[in-house]
């Protein structure tokens, strides 16, 4: 191990992914990084705060499976409702805090994402998404996660859910509200954020 890289699970994680540490020998710029992004579209590349690159490998089938089986019905719900754009996991949201996050799901208005230039859409969107929806992998650690949708909270989202199979239970987290817990939901619904939108579990579980 040297100065620069560290591997994930020093911070007890278990995922096989690693911080590489940048700053204050280097500073990448948001093009630089959607650079770096685009010659290695096989990995999953996320910037949080403090400048540090979290590099993550592609999933394996079962989440792989879930995520799809998430981002078809938001998608779906929104080509009926029109408000609203859905974003599967290849997408960066750069922060307001300067990280980029690249959730499993997310929504956006209509009503913010036309404040975007087109060259803006092109590459890291720079918002923090009003919906967010992670799925937590069995070698994902839960108090890093925690912390990752706080922050989506702290930046802007409106409402984030971390869905945990291994236990069939959802996180809820709303901006001014207590974390709420539950277990093993069946139909789970985002209103009064995404109006109607209500996610069938049975499907991911």
């Amino acid at each position: 191990m040297n100065a620069l890289t560290q591997v994930g699970n020093m911070q007890g994680r278990t995922a096989p992914f690693l911080v590489v540490h940048l700053e204050p020998v280097l500073r990448l710029s948001d093009e630089q990084l959607y650079a770096i992004t685009q010659l290695n579209r096989d990995l999953r590349i996320e910037r949080n705060a403090w400048g540090e690159l979290i590099i993550m490998p592609p999933t394996g089938g079962d989440t792989g499976e879930r995520n799809a089986e998430i981002t078809m019905q938001l998608r779906w719900w929104a080509k009926q409702d029109k408000t609203g754009a859905t974003f599967d996991s290849s997408t960066g949201f750069r922060l307001p805090n300067g990280a980029v996050r690249s959730p499993d799901a997310a929504w956006v208005s209509d009503e913010r994402l036309n404040g975007l230039t087109q060259e803006q859409r092109r590459e890291f969107m720079p918002l923090c998404p009003d919906f967010v929806i992670e799925l937590r992998s069995p070698s994902d650690s839960f108090a890093d996660l925690q912390g990752k949708m706080q922050e989506y909270i702290e930046n802007g989202a409106q409402l984030v859910w971390l869905l945990d199979t291994q236990w069939k239970r959802v996180f809820v987290y709303r901006p001014d509200e207590v974390m709420q817990e539950v277990e093993n939901p069946v139909v789970l619904s985002t209103a009064p954020v995404l109006a109607d939108f209500k996610l069938d579990l049975r499907e991911v579980w």
